[in-house]
């Protein structure tokens, strides 16, 4: 009887573990600790959740579900979109963003020839305050789509982020 209690204790305590590492890194404070250490690190206020940004992102990433295509969607807020395969969670996405700070050159507000930096100029822009994000798995190949939207948006040409 001992020998059974022990294993049914091992396999509840596997069972939740794997149920906590799926749930891991995707949550409304996840989202906002890896944007607001992102933004404190160029000296700007934290972000704040948004419900209704977050309803909005939710609707939009359930329309992707089908294909996981990195499409704006043309909305009234910022928005930054990944995708990523296997357990690629909502603060793998957000450190994508941010790691195009490589390529941000703040003296000339410029990105680096041939790359990317306004993921990460979104995720800093100081007067986007609230922030709404969803994920979703895809049904055709199994990836995962993560939106982030903003508001108010940023990115203004040539305005700098902060």
């Amino acid at each position: 009887m001992a020998l059974f209690k022990l294993s049914f204790a091992l396999i509840y305590f596997i069972t939740i573990s794997k149920f906590h590492i799926a749930l891991a890194q995707n949550s409304q404070q996840d989202y906002l600790n890896a944007h607001n250490t992102a933004r404190a690190q160029v000296g700007v206020g934290n972000m704040v959740w948004n419900t209704t940004v977050a309803a909005y992102a939710q609707s939009y990433a359930n329309q992707r579900i089908g294909d996981c295509n990195l499409v704006h969607s043309g909305g009234p807020y910022g928005e930054n979109l990944a995708e990523g395969s296997g357990t690629f969670t909502g603060t793998a996405a957000v450190n994508l963003w941010v790691n195009e700070k490589t390529y941000y050159d703040y003296t000339t507000n410029t990105c680096a020839s041939g790359h990317v930096c306004g993921h990460y100029t979104q995720v800093v822009w100081r007067n986007s305050n609230q922030l709404g994000c969803a994920r979703v798995q895809c049904t055709n190949n199994g990836w995962w789509f993560v939106i982030c939207s903003y508001y108010p948006p940023g990115n203004y040409v040539g305005q700098k982020p902060y």
